[in-house]
């Protein structure tokens, strides 16, 4: 049987995962100013995610702005948006389900075999919301790293990887952790287990014993 307790494991990695998946995407520390080599450090920092951008001053005052429009972004940030909110969506279905398959839960076990397939989507679930936001993450990560290093970039306009990141790689790995933890949990015996037991069940209709029937009862049988 599907082990429980590595499947709560696997759920509250995930869960974990998620909500630094949502705190990822609505964060605007995606990139931030550089202060690397001759840059003048200036009393205002300035940080940029996919829906704002934000300027901190060293009064600890912060004036954000959210983008006016969405066709006149560059592709990636639209990209990264995109997979983002579908990581998010698929998470949340990835919980739902993830409940309903689980062995701690009552729903379902009438069939256990139904049950341990309904867990093992919730954590492919996981794992594709997992991958979504390291892909996402890993590449505005790039576009950052490809502008840093841009001898064209001024030096006033170069970016580094803000904190949003290390907590996308963060969440991404716990999420996609989690979602293993969930479909390794449940192995082919677990899901095959309910045809098995069905064909090992002794058939109901037995044959009538003629030795032990009565000579009037015993040509009915022949």
């Amino acid at each position: 049987m599907a082990n429980s307790g590595l499947q709560l494991l696997g759920y509250f990695l995930a869960l974990g995962g998620w909500i630094g998946i949502i705190s990822t995407t609505v964060l605007p520390q995606w990139k931030q100013s550089s202060y690397a080599g001759d840059a003048i450090i200036t009393a205002v920092g300035l940080y940029e995610g996919l829906w704002m951008s934000c300027a901190s001053q060293s009064t600890g005052q912060v004036q954000c702005k959210i983008f006016d429009s969405m066709l006149s972004l560059d592709y990636h940030i639209q990209t990264c948006r995109a997979l983002m909110v579908v990581s998010v969506l698929l998470g949340f279905i990835g919980i739902i389900v993830s409940v309903v398959g689980m062995k701690c839960t009552k729903v379902g076990d009438n069939n256990p075999s139904t049950k341990t397939r309904i867990a093992v989507t919730g954590g492919a679930l996981f794992l594709l919301a997992g991958l979504c936001t390291l892909v996402s993450v890993s590449w505005y990560a790039t576009q950052v790293s490809y502008q840093f290093f841009n001898p064209n970039t001024p030096l006033n306009a170069k970016y580094e990887f803000g904190s949003a990141l290390f907590v996308g790689w963060a969440a991404a790995s716990l999420t996609v952790l989690g979602g293993s933890l969930l479909c390794c949990s449940c192995s082919k015996e677990d899901i095959r287990g309910q045809q098995y037991y069905r064909q090992s069940q002794p058939s109901t209709a037995r044959e009538p014993n003629v030795k032990s029937t009565p000579p009037e009862k015993r040509e009915q049988y022949l």
